[in-house]
């Protein structure tokens, strides 16, 4: 091995030596996160027969990752001329990333499938560049919070370089306890909907489990997660976990970076750009409303420059005493469960965050299958026996009955959608059922986040449900582009919109809390003859919660700053079944395929006679001790 610094321990460092042959060419061996990156000058004989990593992480229980060597990657410019040559035409490469702190290189493709026929495969490139090259799909427009990403992230390469060292020397530390000690601290989300955050103490570790805020609150008090109540030292927490970009899971979590906060964020890979997405519009708006975020773009970059991405399914240390697994939640793009594995098989927890234990026509059902759970954390948004789900097809079909209603007359449909999730699922039914004529043709126009929301999961289109993956990755016919669908890209197209006949208009936010949906509202509420539908959950006291519970006046800010008062005229309908929670039904089905049996079972993350159902028939019907924790309490786990 070339004689070069190492921040892995000796004795590490002599057991992977010892594991790995020769011909490798291992130049150096460090702690890049959760990680030990092994870097090499022949980076492809180990990426042609990974069975010898996949030994030596048997061996290390480590996740263990390739570089390429600084040596043998080519310049930046050599590299790209080698991709551009080498790339077929008509697989369309439109983008191209060099991530200098991992030695990576991410080559945006629109057809992805067309390289392999054309003899082209990703350790071919790695070899020619010297860079460590991943393929994406590339989306249909540019993403604008992708490059803002690629920016964020190549302007901090040497910080980054210094932070995965720093998270790696404290993950792999000696641990300081042999006995073991789990309890959770409840900061958020607990008999409400809103601000879900939690903290998993033990003997070695404080990890957070989401961090987000509560739309509609009245009070600061009320709004954010109570860190102030756990007596959080910024600098003590050794991880924050996200399980998916929803503000009500997130919204919080750019305030702990302005507030001193140096650690790592754990996500999936689409979560990070949903998440930058709704960060950025958030600043937005506010500025947009004349009033002071909680944070600006300068934290919005530390959240990128500190976020490690992991794969569902893949174990990870993230402290010395505990390793995550994420698994698909079935919720929205990347959403995630979070799996936390405690000691030395000491405690199990599973948080679910919002999860959909069925199938949809966006993402496949929420994964059940953990090889061991001890104490089971499960939302229950929809936990009232009331709130079960009609079956997807009559939801669907009522769906289009009352749009058809209201074209038919002349009137325009607003659809307020959260940019992330439930939009895309509409799309889907919207494109379908006017393709094959049950609803009448209409234009459908989309504003607001929902279009650069789209280019999201197309660039990550292998977390989708498998035939709408097949088709964005393998078909002709990508359903987010079809020709039914009108981007309004300026404001002052949104005027043009309304004097349109009837039509169809998507636009954020879900609970008409901001955004372009309270433009659209102002306009066609007060005419009987439009109607709104609302397809996603309204959280008690937003604007759209109070509008479903048949408000006949809402005030709304206008341009000039001040309040008007608008009349609610047009017919106000809430569609049951499109939901990306699981059912009253769906939780007690989740429960039971949970195997060995469950020590304990906490409720949370809906309201309170919601909370006490769920708790209630899993107590009964499964036996187990099960509890529903108000905010502020510790819950010892172990």
């Amino acid at each position: 091995m070339t004689q070069k610094a190492n921040t892995a321990s000796p004795s590490l460092i002599t057991t992977i030596l010892t594991s790995i042959p020769g011909e490798a060419a291992i130049t150096r061996i460090e702690y890049e996160g959760p990680r030990i990156a092994l870097f090499s000058k022949n980076p492809t004989f180990l990426l042609r027969n990974n069975q010898i990593i996949s030994e030596l992480v048997n061996t290390l229980r480590k996740r263990v990752v390739v570089r390429t060597d600084e040596s043998i990657r080519k310049n930046e410019e050599e590299a790209r001329a080698i991709v551009a040559e080498s790339i077929p035409p008509e697989a369309g490469a439109t983008n191209i990333f060099f991530d200098r702190a991992l030695g990576e290189l991410t080559l945006e493709v629109r057809r992805p499938d067309l390289l392999n026929s054309a003899g082209v495969d990703v350790v071919t490139l790695t070899e020619r560049t010297g860079w460590k090259v991943r393929l994406r799909k590339a989306p249909h427009i540019p993403s604008n919070t992708m490059q803002h990403i690629y920016y964020a992230l190549a302007a901090a390469s040497e910080e980054r370089t210094s932070f995965y060292r720093d998270v790696g020397e404290r993950v792999f530390r000696p641990r300081l306890f042999r006995d073991e000690e789990v309890g959770i601290f409840t900061l958020g989300g607990f008999r409400e909907v809103g601000r879900s955050c939690l903290l998993v103490v033990t003997k070695e570790s404080k990890i957070l489990l989401d961090c987000g805020i509560k739309p509609g609150a009245s009070s600061p008090s009320d709004t954010y997660p109570r860190l102030d109540w756990a007596e959080i030292f910024l600098d003590e927490l050794d991880a924050v976990v996200i399980s998916h970009p929803h503000l009500d899971h997130v919204g919080f979590l750019p305030v702990l970076y302005k507030y001193g906060y140096k650690g790592p964020v754990y996500c999936t890979e689409p979560t990070l750009p949903m998440m930058v997405l709704l960060f950025l519009d958030y600043v937005k708006v506010a500025a947009g409303e004349g009033r002071p975020p909680l944070y600006d773009n300068r934290d919005i970059r530390e959240v990128i420059r500190h976020t490690i991405t992991l794969p569902y399914g893949m174990v990870t240390d993230i402290t010395s005493d505990v390793k995550l697994v994420l698994n698909n939640a079935g919720h929205i793009l990347g959403s995630a469960t979070v799996h936390l594995h405690v000691g030395d098989g000491a405690h199990n927890i599973v948080y679910t965050g919002d999860y959909k234990f069925a199938k949809t026509r966006l993402l496949e059902s929420a994964s059940w299958n953990y090889p061991r759970v001890e104490t089971l954390i499960t939302e229950s948004t929809y936990g009232a026996k009331e709130d079960i789900m009609p079956p997807r097809e009559e939801v669907e079909l009522s769906f289009v009955q009352t749009l058809n209603e209201t074209l038919r007359n002349g009137g325009k449909v607003l659809i307020p959608v959260p940019a992330v999730g439930r939009a895309q699922e509409i799309m889907l039914v919207l494109d379908e059922y006017m393709r094959n004529g049950t609803l009448m043709e209409a234009p459908i126009f989309v504003d607001g986040m929902l279009n650069e929301a789209t280019a999201i999961h197309i660039a990550h289109a292998d977390y989708l449900g498998r035939e709408i993956r097949e088709r964005i990755l393998y078909g002709d016919s990508n359903p987010f582009l079809s020709e039914y669908f009108t981007v309004v890209e300026h404001t002052e197209q949104r005027d043009e919109v309304l004097e349109q006949g009837p039509a169809i208009i998507m636009a954020t936010s879900g609970m008409l809390e901001g955004g372009p949906a309270l433009h659209y509202f102002g306009a066609l509420a007060p005419d009987p003859k439009n109607k709104i539908v609302f397809v996603s959950y309204q959280v008690p006291g937003t604007r759209g919660r109070r509008v479903l519970d048949g408000s006949t006046t809402i005030s709304l800010p206008s341009q000039d700053g001040k309040i008007q008062l608008v009349e609610v005229k047009a017919p106000v309908t809430r569609i049951e079944g499109f939901s990306g929670h699981s059912d009253y039904n769906q939780i007690i089905k989740f429960v039971a395929r949970l195997k060995p049996k469950l020590q304990r079972v906490i409720v949370n993350h809906g309201e309170r006679r919601k909370v006490d159902n769920v708790a209630n028939a899993i107590s009964r019907i499964f036996h187990v001790n099960t509890l529903a924790p108000d905010i502020q309490e510790l819950v010892r786990l172990y």
